[in-house]
C-alpha cells in the first residue's frame, strides 16, 4: 500500500479505536465479547486482511505497516487486535506464503472481507513454544488424510470457519510436520468450551479434538507434505513482531492512564503528579515505551529489506512483552488502591498485560532463539 493511502487508513484505525473501541471496553470485558458492530466496522475498514497480499483482496501492507496498525490496535483492549489477528498473521501467512494459487484464491479473498475466520492450530498439551514434539497424526487414505490428535489455546477456535492444522506425516521430529485447511464443521471435529482466562476477555482460545477427520488431500496446503514445521516458524516470526507492537500500543495506553491520573489525583491536598517518586515511575515508563517503540520499527524495517526475519523479531518480541509488563505494573503502582479495583483501565490491562510473555514463544524461548542464533554465526577463537 502507497504512503498515501496508508496514511488515511491508520487514521481511520486510530480514530475507530479510540472513539467506538474504547468506550466499549467494560463491556467487552463484561460479556467477554466484542459487539457486532465493532465487528462489522473492522470489517468494512479492511482490518481482516490488511497484511493480505491486494490480489487477493487485502491491502497489502508490509510489515512497517502492520506494526504501526497494531500498535493503534494494542492502544485498547487485546481482543479487539484478536478478532482479526489469526487472518492476517499467524494463520493467513501460512496460505501466503505456502498455498497453492488455488487455495490461495479459495480462502484468501474471503479472509480479507472478514468472511472467513481463520484459526492457527498449532500449539497441543504436549507441545507449545517448541511446536517439534506435536502428536496430532495426518494419514494419507486414498484421495484424503485421515487426522486424529488434540490442540490446545487455540484463538478464535469457537469463531473460526477453517483451521489452519499442524499435524504429523511423517517421523519424529519437524521434518515430519504438514499443515492442512480443514473446515471448522467438518465431522469428527470438537471445539471445547471457551478458556476462562485470567485476562484478554473478548478474545477467546479453546481445545481442538480430531477424531478420524477426513480432510481431502487437495486441502494439504501446498500439497507437499513436511512443510508445516517452516510455515508455522515464517508466520511465527512476523507475528512476533506483530505482538511487540500490539505491546508498544498498550504501552502508550498505559502511560497516557498513568499521567491523566497522576496529573488529578490529589492525595493530602497536593497532585501527586508532583511527587518525585510518582514522576520516577512515569519517567522510566516513559523511556521503556519509547525504547520498544524505536525496536520495533527498526524490526519492522529489517524484516521488509529480508535483513532480518529471525533474530530482530525475537528480540522485539522478548523485550516489548517483558516492557509492557514493567509499565503495566508502574501504572498499578501510580494508581495506589484504585488501581487494584476492576473497571479501572489499569487493572485490566495488568491482567492482560501477562499474557504477551507466553504466546507465540515464550520469553525463554526467544531467549534460546536470539542466543542460539548468535553462537551459529560466531568466529571461534
Amino acid at each position: 500500500m502507497d504512503g498515501g493511502d496508508f496514511a488515511s487508513v491508520l487514521e481511520t484505525v486510530r480514530r475507530f479505536v479510540r472513539e467506538v473501541v474504547v468506550p466499549a471496553e467494560d463491556v467487552i470485558e463484561e460479556t467477554d465479547e466484542i459487539p457486532e458492530e465493532i465487528r462489522r466496522g473492522a470489517a468494512e475498514m479492511g482490518l481482516f486482511g490488511y497484511a493480505l497480499p491486494e490480489e487477493y483482496g487485502g491491502l497489502g501492507c508490509d510489515a512497517l505497516q502492520d506494526a504501526l496498525l497494531a500498535m493503534e490496535a494494542g492502544y485498547t483492549t487485546p481482543a479487539f487486535r484478536s478478532m482479526f489477528g489469526t487472518n492476517n498473521g499467524i494463520a493467513g501467512q501460512v496460505l501466503v506464503n505456502f498455498g497453492t494459487e488455488r487455495q490461495k484464491r479459495e480462502f484468501l479473498p474471503r479472509m480479507a472481507a472478514g468472511e472467513c475466520v481463520a484459526a492457527f492450530a498449532l500449539t497441543e498439551p504436549e507441545a507449545g513454544s517448541d511446536p517439534s514434539g506435536l502428536r496430532t497424526g495426518a494419514v494419507a487414505d486414498g484421495g484424503h488424510y485421515v487426522i486424529n490428535g488434540q490442540k490446545r489455546f487455540i484463538t478464535n477456535a469457537g469463531r473460526s470457519d477453517i483451521l489452519l492444522v499442524f499435524a504429523r506425516t511423517g517421523g519424529p521430529g519437524a521434518d515430519g510436520i504438514s499443515v492442512f485447511v480443514v473446515d471448522t464443521d467438518t465431522p469428527g471435529v470438537t471445539v471445547g468450551p471457551p478458556d476462562r482466562k485470567m485476562g484478554q476477555r473478548g478474545s477467546t482460545t479453546s481445545e481442538i479434538f480430531f477424531r478420524d477427520v477426513r480432510v481431502p488431500a487437495s486441502r494439504l496446503v501446498g500439497e507437499v507434505e513436511s512443510e508445516g514445521f517452516g510455515a508455522a516458524m515464517r508466520s511465527l516470526a512476523k507475528g512476533r513482531l506483530h505482538i511487540a507492537a500490539c505491546c508498544v500500543g498498550m504501552a502508550q495506553r498505559l502511560v497516557d492512564e498513568s499521567v491523566s491520573y497522576a496529573a488529578s489525583a490529589r492525595q493530602g491536598g497536593t497532585v501527586i503528579g508532583e511527587f518525585q517518586q510518582v514522576q520516577a515511575l512515569i519517567a522510566e515508563s516513559q523511556t521503556d515505551l519509547l525504547a520498544g517503540r524505536a525496536l520495533v520499527l527498526e524490526t519492522a524495517r529489517a524484516y521488509d529489506s529480508g535483513a532480518d526475519r529471525r533474530l530482530a523479531p525475537s528480540s522485539a518480541k522478548l523485550f516489548c512483552s517483558e516492557m509492557v509488563g514493567r509499565v503495566a505494573d508502574r501504572a498499578v503502582q501510580i494508581h495506589g488502591g484504585s488501581g487494584y479495583i476492576h473497571g479501572v483501565a489499569v487493572e485490566r490491562f495488568y491482567r492482560d498485560a501477562r499474557l504477551y510473555r507466553l504466546y507465540e514463544g515464550t520469553s525463554e524461548i526467544q531467549k534460546v532463539i536470539i542466543a542460539r542464533r548468535l553462537l551459529s554465526t560466531a568466529t571461534v577463537r
